[in-house]
């Protein structure tokens, strides 16, 4: 008997067993492809994911792989500087190819002491009060008290649950692939600047290892999107944008993606619940993905240990649907715009170009820049301070850096009073007596996804928060 089970070896699932694993939860992660696949569909993380990895003492791993790229990600791909004073110690992207961030973020899990199976593919499961018995392709069996699908947009977790995934079909599809060219470097690049100023769903670039890297619209949705396409159809496609096909051979690999847009109506069927591309899926511009995923991880993470250690306080298990659900539909939201605003059409383009004079207006620059990113959200606590429910950005201490007080993922509270206490938490809380310039607030409360649960001075109200976010009181030696 496992704690928790989790189907998917992707970022999502990944980052969540790493988040059960430092409060002691026993995990196993069952993969069905026996090897990480090189498929690059995700080329960068977001200010709020690069915030996840420093909060969590990963982040010079991502940083020594990557290559950061000022800015906080381009809204339809359209060119404007960083809006001032954006609140992220972190005001770049990370690019940095998925198979790297796959590897990195199961290293880690594996450090901490995750099982992870590979070649084990799910076939079904089983959920009673105890627990779920999930079966393998094998025929064996394992039995987890929890169960997470993190197993993709076609995700067999959620199709069992009978979830329901509303939202729009696919009208759109584009070839994606990496694969060696004959045409020189410097006339390739002149004839992709040449398309895209008509077609902004093309590109062709380097890819590094004399590899280059193409997204092609396809001539049709395909039917059967796990069939991937064929070098002859990826040829074809460039020849009818680009009027050649760089002479491309030996593809790496070739797969495709669509405009689909869905969202699942529930998180959760008794003790099974879903995060990442399981979900929600939707295009794939501005590259909120993979970033998507790997923060439903970090909110869910600490609750379901909470739940498997016995000291979660009633609803807090409901409280990962309620605050990113809303989140994913934001997402969906403003992928579908930019999906829209890459069209040709006359129409689509007339709104690209005002919208482009419109963010000049930094407040309007600032507010795109902060949904891409992730760093604007806030999670609905209720009335109170302009940090309630947001997440607490990195802030110099008077001894060092708040993100580097919160590697173990467990509650904080950073007192500048020097008056308060945290006696009956201490199991589960942290707290620093120190202060900084940069924090408007007597003290804050974090829970260990670094969002702000309680702010001020009064002990008997932190003691009322303290319950709310981290249970009863232990009852101490």
């Amino acid at each position: 008997m496992f704690d928790v089970i989790i189907s998917g070896g992707g970022p999502t699932g990944m980052m969540l067993a790493s988040e059960l694993r430092l409060h002691g939860v026993d995990v196993l992660v069952l993969e069905k492809d026996a090897e990480p696949t090189q498929a690059v569909r995700s080329l960068g993380l977001h200010p709020r994911s690069i915030e996840i990895m420093d909060q969590r003492g990963l982040l010079d791993r991502f940083l020594a792989e990557g290559k950061q790229y000022p800015g906080v990600g381009r809204f339809a791909g359209i060119e404007k500087p960083l809006p001032n004073n954006l609140d992220t110690a972190h005001g770049y992207i990370l690019g940095i190819p998925q198979p790297v961030t796959d590897r990195l973020l199961a290293e880690h899990a594996v450090e901490l002491g995750a099982q992870v199976r590979r070649g084990c593919e799910v076939t079904g499961f089983e959920q009673d009060d105890d627990g779920v018995t999930v079966g393998l392709a094998d025929g064996t069996r394992v039995r987890a008290r929890w169960f997470v699908g993190c197993d993709g947009g076609r995700s067999l977790v959620r199709r069992q649950l009978g979830i329901g995934f509303p939202g729009d079909p696919a009208t759109t599809e584009w070839i994606h692939s990496e694969m060696e060219v004959t045409t020189p470097p410097d006339e390739l690049a002149a004839v992709v600047d040449e398309v895209r100023k008509t077609h902004r769903g093309f590109g062709v670039g380097p890819a590094g290892n004399g590899l280059f890297r193409a997204v092609v619209p396809a001539a049709t949705v395909a039917e059967d999107r796990s069939v991937p396409p064929t070098l002859e159809e990826l040829r074809t496609q460039l020849r009818a944008h680009a009027g050649t096909d760089f002479g491309v051979h030996s593809p790496r690999w070739i797969t495709r993606f669509t405009d689909a847009t869905r969202l699942a109506e529930q998180y959760r069927a008794g003790r099974v619940f879903l995060a990442g591309d399981a979900a929600h899926i939707h295009p794939p511009l501005g590259g909120q993905g993979l970033n998507l995923g790997i923060q439903d991880s970090f909110n869910l993470g600490w609750k379901l240990a909470a739940e498997v250690s016995g000291w979660a306080p009633d609803g807090l298990l409901d409280t990962y649907f309620a605050e990113r659900h809303p989140v994913a539909a934001d997402v969906l939201t403003i992928t579908r715009a930019q999906s829209e605003l890459i069209s040709p059409e006359p129409g689509p383009q007339a709104v690209r170009r005002l919208l482009a004079e419109l963010m000049e207006f930094d407040d309007v620059s600032r507010f795109l820049a902060e949904r891409i990113s992730s760093t604007g959200v806030r999670y609905d606590f209720g009335e109170g301070s302009r940090l309630l429910g947001r997440r607490l950005r990195d802030i110099p201490l008077s001894r060092g850096r708040l993100y580097e007080l919160t590697r173990k993922g467990r509650g904080f509270l950073l007192d500048q009073t020097g008056g308060l206490s945290v006696a009956g938490w201490t199991d589960r809380v942290d707290l620093i007596a120190d202060t900084s310039e940069e924090l408007d607030a007597p003290a804050v409360l974090l829970r260990p996804d670094g969002h702000v649960a309680w702010t001020g001075d009064n002990q008997e109200d932190l003691l009322r928060h303290l319950k709310q976010w981290f249970g009863a009181a232990s009852e101490g030696p």
